[in-house]
């Protein structure tokens, strides 16, 4: 029976994704921009069996049920629809990031599972065509698929997909202060903050505005500006979900402590930004020189990880059908 491995790593957006245009087809309101890390990978497995008369799904050693299994099953159909297959398939999947905390664990999640259908099912995919793939399961996994930095263009179906931008040498420090999942999940609270928030509209437009200047910082090897544009749309990504109805609140009072610490780093010389997707935990962006000193200083508040530029998704093995 065929089956196939692969690794991928999270991804920090720094201009952030909130909010599609299109569930079916997972298409963004706006394009984002994003450093794939070099730590917490997700090893996925998918063997198919012909024998079997639905997919299972095991995380992390444990069978999963509901909403897991669903996305992954819905995600493979996607897969065999392309492959003209009604195989099914057994995933299964070690990840070291903790899910469902802001941490990026679905795009790791979904990039290997990407490479990994893919290849189990036969499918020659050029990384164009898998970052699509890797769409349709989550919208940031179609950035895990690029190593580095990456720019997620919205356009239509055939146009939205990842790339790798060129730009100044990064580090991040992830600050994790959660290990809980999240009381609401990225996909209800993206949904809620279009249908109710009177300032969604603004955040799409300046969404793009922003993305153009930090694809201009990046180009200019400018850290400090992309840095300012990094801390301040997490800002704004926060500001606009904090304003549905009913309002959800993803930063706890430890978060904006680390903020505010960073802020006071910065105002001593430092270089250093901060970020935070929809969950806690604090991610730092800075420079090869500083982010030792960043580290140091914000452990105190949660365990900090000095984190590098990291790979694309990768296919680690891969076995034919007999």
């Amino acid at each position: 029976m065929a089956e196939a491995s692969a690794r991928a790593h999270p991804n920090i957006a720094l201009v952030k994704y909130w909010g599609k245009r299109d569930a079916d087809l997972v298409l963004p309101v706006a394009g984002s921009l994003s450093l794939t890390l070099d730590e917490f990978p997700t090893t996925t497995t998918v063997r198919l069996d012909p024998a079997a008369v639905a997919d299972s799904f095991t995380l992390g050693g444990v069978a999963q049920q509901g909403t897991q299994l669903s996305r992954v099953t819905e995600f493979l159909d996607v897969v065999r629809e392309l492959a003209d297959s009604d195989v099914r398939a057994a995933v299964t999947s070690i990840s070291e990031i903790p899910t469902d905390a802001g941490l990026a664990s679905s795009a790791a999640g979904f990039a290997a599972l990407a490479a990994a259908a893919a290849a189990a099912y036969g499918l020659d995919l050029d990384q164009r065509a898998l970052s699509r793939l890797a769409r349709r399961g989550s919208g940031s996994a179609t950035r895990s698929v690029i190593p580095g930095l990456a720019v997620w263009h919205a356009g239509d179906d055939e146009g939205s997909f990842a790339e790798a931008v060129d730009g100044p040498e990064l580090r991040m420090v992830t600050v994790t202060l959660s290990r809980t999942p999240k009381a609401v999940s990225s996909r209800e609270a993206m949904v809620r903050t279009a249908r109710t928030s009177p300032f969604f509209p603004a955040w799409v437009t300046s969404t793009e505005e922003t993305l153009q200047e930090a694809l201009e910082a990046c180009a200019q090897g400018d850290v400090e500006r992309l840095g300012h544009l990094t801390e301040l749309h997490a800002h704004r990504m926060h500001a606009v979900i904090e304003s549905c109805d009913p309002p959800i609140r993803y930063l706890s009072p430890t978060s904006l402590e680390v903020f505010d610490e960073v802020a006071r780093m910065r105002e001593a010389g430092r270089r250093c930004y901060a970020t935070a997707d929809a969950g806690a935990n604090v991610v730092v962006l800075t420079t090869p020189e500083d982010a030792e000193h960043v580290a140091a200083e914000l452990s105190v508040h949660g365990e900090t990880r000095v984190v590098r530029p990291g790979p694309g998704v990768e296919l680690i093995s891969r076995t034919e059908s007999a």
